[in-house]
Order: structure tokens, then C-alpha cells, then sequence
């Protein structure tokens, strides 16, 4: 299977999906870790026959944890919500994620709703799934530890980049069950 990984600089996704035999690249504007990264504008590539898009929009305009600077961001928050809508139909199979956000009013509730904690993580992290052509994930190994790591996260020049990287189990979930 051929698959775009959109806006992930980590490669854990595409890894999770190459390890399995696929074809797989990631594609984000920052340079990524490891091979089988195009840095560059990801627009560009959708336009190729991928067999599945999974794709990490940038939250920042979206996120109703920034819900307090919304008024003051329009013209930014309507950019971020029509890059999302850019993935919702550009491969038979699409997984948009992004955390709880405004897109459940924009456009339509997620599918899915996950944790780390269900995929053998002790942490917190609602992660939001918005899927086509693919079913919801099956949790894979729950764990009882539940720490707010990523959200108690200090402020620094690395905060964002740290906080998009998905976790391993999840990333491996995805692999195994829509691979």
C-alpha cells in the first residue's frame, strides 16, 4: 500500500507503516528524522495516487484549548480550517487527527476519540480521528498510569515539535490494524 503521512516530522508513523512492507513517506515543512522524509509543502504530493493519507494538521488555530485567542485569529483559523479540509476526501483511505477541536462544528464530530493509555501508554492525550475508508481503532494494550505529560510540558522553543510526535502505540495500531 502506498501511503502519505501528512505534516509529521518524526517518521514514527511512516516507520510503523514501512516496518509492516508498505510504501510509506512522511512529508512536513521542517526537516524530518530518518529516510523516506519530503521536506516541502505537502499540497504538493496530494495530488499522487496514495491508497491512504494520514494526516497531522497543524493545530494551532484550531484547538479549543486556544479557544480564549479565536477572536483575535480569524483570517489564521479560517486558512487552518480549509488546509485541514484539504485531506477529508484525498485518498480512499484518510485519517485526519488533530485534538479536540473546533472542526466538530465546522465540519462534522470525529470518529474516534483515543489515548495514549489505550495503546500502551501511561499518559493522557484525547487525540480526535476523523476517518474515511477505514474503522476506528481497536485500543491494543490499556494501561493503569495516567499522566498529563504533554500537557503539563514546559514552555520552550521545542514545545510544539515535542508535543505533535505520536506516540509509538498508536502509530503501531495503525499499521497493524489498517495496514
Amino acid at each position: 500500500m502506498k501511503v502519505l503521512v501528512a505534516c509529521e516530522f518524526s517518521g514514527v508513523v511512516r516507520d510503523a507503516f514501512r516496518d509492516r512492507g508498505h510504501v510509506a513517506w512522511s512529508c512536513d515543512l521542517e526537516p524530518g528524522m530518518g529516510m523516506h522524509h519530503i521536506q516541502g509543502d505537502v499540497l504538493e504530493l496530494l495530488s499522487e495516487d496514495w491508497d491512504m493519507i494520514i494526516a497531522h494538521p497543524p493545530c494551532t488555530h484550531l484547538a479549543v484549548s486556544g479557544a480564549r485567542w479565536f477572536r483575535d485569529k480569524r483570517k489564521e483559523q479560517q486558512q487552518a480550517i480549509a488546509f485541514f479540509m484539504l485531506f477529508a476526501n484525498a485518498a480512499p483511505k484518510v485519517c485526519i487527527e488533530n485534538p479536540v477541536s473546533i472542526m466538530s462544528t465546522v465540519w462534522r464530530k470525529p470518529d474516534q476519540i483515543i489515548q495514549p493509555w489505550q495503546f500502551g501508554h501511561g499518559e493522557t492525550k484525547a487525540t480526535c480521528l476523523w476517518l474515511q475508508g477505514l474503522e476506528p481503532l481497536t485500543p491494543t494494550d490499556i494501561v493503569e498510569g495516567r499522566e498529563q505529560r504533554i500537557w503539563k510540558m514546559p514552555p520552550g522553543p521545542d514545545r510544539a515539535r515535542l508535543r505533535s510526535i505520536t506516540y509509538a502505540g498508536i502509530a503501531s495500531a495503525m499499521a497493524s490494524q489498517w495496514g
